[in-house]
């Protein structure tokens, strides 16, 4: 059986599992929205679930076509895409490049900042992001605090991996090989004491599991992309994980009792 005392590396995903990523994208659209007339039929009807399921199918399709494409140009080339297809309506190459830059926008969930801090007593925290490096900047900020101020510097990732530095976009099992790889390397962690930590079944477990890693599903309540394990299953696709919290602080709680930390 399959301890969280076992584990000595962490890789998280990032955009949905410790960002919310759901709500930046439906906050992205608004402007864009909010600049037609109503009634428009073409997206009156689209609920928020609607709109980010739409929105993830052009996202990966993009991602799969351009997979060295920088994730702020797939953004903007999603937006344009499902706004002109999708819409009906044309934005403009600033609007689109706009939503492109909105990372810099997402927010942290509530619990991200602290879970991370005690995790970070106990693991070695990684990153492996579909973002490019630029972006993800603003938000390593927001999570680890400004090197600044060190006194509100709670923790420190110890290896960050984008999509911009593998060449290519999860669910693609390359970047997962790059992680372990870079991992061992640096720190001789093997594979057994590895843990992909994510909200997305589609685009962590799914390839985690595929390659024999541990696994533990953060499943974040009311998320849309990636969520639901009988969708995947009824498509064939196999996929399971080794734990399972609502939360991220759910998770540091439960491993700060396995380590007798609390």
């Amino acid at each position: 059986m399959s301890e969280l005392t076992d584990l000595k590396c962490l890789i998280f995903d990032c955009y949905g599992t410790l960002v919310d990523w759901e709500s930046g994208i439906i906050d992205a659209f608004q402007p864009l929205l909010s600049r037609y007339p109503k009634p428009n039929p073409q997206t009156d009807s689209l609920s928020r679930s609607d709109i980010l399921k739409l929105f993830v199918q052009v996202e990966n399709e993009v991602q799969t076509a351009n997979p060295t494409m920088l994730y702020s140009d797939v953004l903007a080339t999603a937006h344009s895409t499902v706004a002109s297809s999708h819409f009906g309506v044309e934005p403009s190459a600033e609007e689109s490049a706009a939503f492109g830059a909105s990372v810099a926008r997402w927010e942290p969930f509530p619990d991200t900042r602290d879970a991370l801090r005690r995790l970070s007593k106990h693991y070695k925290l990684v990153i492996l992001s579909n973002v490019d490096k630029s972006s993800f900047e603003h938000t390593r900020l927001k999570l680890e605090g400004s090197a600044s101020d060190p006194a509100a510097k709670a923790f420190t990732f110890d290896l960050i991996l984008t999509a911009q530095d593998i060449g290519s976009y999860k669910p693609d099992l390359k970047n997962f090989r790059y992680a372990l790889r870079e991992v061992n390397e640096r720190w001789g962690v093997e594979e057994v004491e590895v843990c992909a930590t994510a909200q997305s079944l589609f685009h962590d477990h799914v390839p985690a599991r595929k390659l024999g890693l541990k696994s533990c599903w953060i499943e974040r309540a009311g998320a849309v992309v990636g969520a639901s394990a009988e969708e995947l299953r009824e498509k064939g696709v196999d996929v399971g994980w080794t734990w399972r919290f609502a939360t991220l602080g759910e998770m540091a709680d439960e491993v700060e009792r396995a380590f007798g930390s609390a």
